[in-house]
């Protein structure tokens, strides 16, 4: 029973890292490849932000697209946003989609 815990243990404890990595990474990514346009609080109070009209990323708007809608945005691009496919990979456009969700209001 004891190794049965440990281990239970050991996974949540993976999991914890790999998961506040994950967004940490998708937080690193966010202000290197979108805080130009859409501000590093996501809010897009910026030059080039106001120049294109970009949206809040903790709007109601935003977040209520789904992370497939999401990625769809990241990955092919949408308006004045160009595409990152093969610019980042799945993962790191994952972790995006993640980070944006705790821009939520």
């Amino acid at each position: 029973m004891k190794n049965v815990l440990k281990a239970v243990l050991a996974v949540m404890t993976f999991a914890l890292v790999f998961s506040t990595w994950s967004l940490a990474d998708g937080g690193a990514d966010f202000k290197a490849r979108c805080a130009m346009c859409h501000g590093a609080d996501g809010k897009g109070d910026t030059a080039m932000g106001k120049k294109f009209g970009v949206k809040d990323m903790g709007s109601a708007d935003v977040q209520g697209k789904s992370d497939a809608d999401l990625t769809t945005i990241i990955t092919k691009g949408k308006d004045k946003m160009p595409p990152y496919d093969g610019k980042l990979t799945k993962e790191q456009i994952d972790g995006l989609v993640k980070y944006i969700r705790t821009l939520k209001k």
